[in-house]
């Protein structure tokens, strides 16, 4: 009896590692703060060596059309907000929280339902967040370094 206990408890143990390596979950997609983090990092010089995917995790919380390109001196990317994301006022507003709380050490100096701006560094190597609404139901970010 205590053979079969055993080999249960083993069994369920192998089980659960494998369930807990093995499996994809949901939740895996790029968080906002990883590729927002990834983007700034890359600024203000490395810009154009960004991909297109590396701003689609900032988007994805709100939206799944994101389309991103890079260029020397800006990355930028746009999409339509989810229908449960509300108005575009409010996923404005709630992609410019996730900016706020993922990058702590950025000035939030214009905060409008029509224009979030957020900058970091020194005047002169200086990196640019700008959220607007484009259209009636779409977003753009752009990051440019300066």
């Amino acid at each position: 009896m205590n053979r079969i206990r055993i080999l249960a408890t083993a069994l369920a143990a192998a089980s659960l590692g494998a369930l807990l390596t093995g499996s994809a979950y949901g939740d895996d997609a790029p968080s906002p703060c990883t590729s927002l983090k990834r983007i700034v990092a890359a600024a203000p010089g490395g810009l154009a060596s960004l991909t297109p995917d590396d701003g689609k995790g900032v988007a994805q919380p709100y939206g799944d059309d994101a389309q991103c390109s890079a260029s020397r001196g800006a990355y930028q990317c746009s999409w339509t907000p989810h229908h449960d994301a509300g108005s575009n006022a409010d996923a404005l507003q709630a992609v410019a929280a996730d900016i706020a709380s993922c990058l702590p050490d950025a000035t939030h100096d214009q905060n409008s339902p029509g224009r979030q701006h957020f900058y970091l560094g020194a005047k002169g190597k200086r990196t640019d967040i700008t959220l607007t609404p484009t259209g009636s139901n779409k977003l753009r970010l752009v990051v440019s370094g300066k």
